[in-house]
């Protein structure tokens, strides 16, 4: 029996868990609206080492959304990364080539839409006192904030629970450090829905209205980050407007 997905372009996200995706409702809104005949599925899978097992059952997958915690983890699975993927060491998005005779897959590519939805979003917010920034967390999403901030300038502190040449400890933060970095962000997915009452154990007490608290995290809109950065003065925005722009920035890989 002919399945209704047979003849549609499959786009999809893959990651675990994924409890609530914006991108699920956004692309098939945005496939509908333009009568573009694709659908979007979330592809929820416990152990990557499923991945090709997935590929070969949905033989019009076009392209893939990665999120945590496969970022970093996908690579491997990969035939070719572009530039930005490979100095960041992350993907969110895979492209599959096709060949255009025979329609057999002959490439997954990797890239990261991540660093352009950041780098854009800085156009806006980024003041010239802020020449230094905290980033708490080391994942993926945290070595795309990086690299945008790199490319503005910006030097960055990156900020783990496990202590590395490259990190400092939450434990070691100290309030002339924050008065330093003016702007920190958290690439962290503590706090993010269901489990919204998560916080990074970050010392608040140390901010004033200099500084910008930005989280990635856009569900929930208000963050336990964003409030408790907030109680102290300290500007606050969300990862919706990042998480649109990559979005965008994904559908423009897939069919370009």
């Amino acid at each position: 029996m002919e399945s209704p997905l047979d003849n549609k372009t499959i786009y999809g996200l893959i990651g675990y868990p994924l409890v609530h995706s914006f991108s699920h409702d956004f692309f098939n809104q945005k496939f509908i609206a333009e009568d573009i005949d694709a659908v979007y599925i979330n592809f929820e899978i416990e152990d990557l080492g499923l991945l090709m097992e997935l590929i070969a059952e949905y033989p019009k997958l076009n392209g893939l959304n990665v999120t945590a915690p496969y970022k970093e983890a996908v690579i491997p699975y990969l035939d070719s990364l572009d530039d930005d993927a490979k100095e960041i060491g992350a993907v969110n998005v895979i492209k599959f080539i096709r060949d255009p005779k025979t329609d057999d897959l002959i490439d997954l590519r990797g890239f990261n839409s991540d660093v352009v939805g950041f780098d854009k979003t800085l156009k806006d917010i980024l003041m010239p006192q802020m020449t230094r920034a905290m980033v708490l967390g080391t994942g993926g999403a945290a070595k795309a904030v990086r690299a945008a901030l790199q490319k503005h300038g910006v030097e960055t502190q990156l900020v783990s629970r496990r202590k590395s040449e490259q990190t400092v400890l939450y434990e070691e933060i100290t309030r002339a450090m924050v008065a330093e970095h003016l702007l920190i962000v958290n690439a962290t997915p503590l706090g993010k829905y269901p489990d919204d009452y998560l916080c990074p154990d970050f010392p608040f007490r140390f901010l004033t209205p200099e500084h910008l608290c930005y989280d990635l995290i856009y569900n929930p809109e208000e963050t336990l980050f964003m409030k408790n950065a907030a109680q102290y003065g300290a500007k606050t925005k969300n990862g919706i407007e990042m998480l649109l722009l990559q979005a965008f920035d994904s559908y423009d890989i897939w069919t370009r």
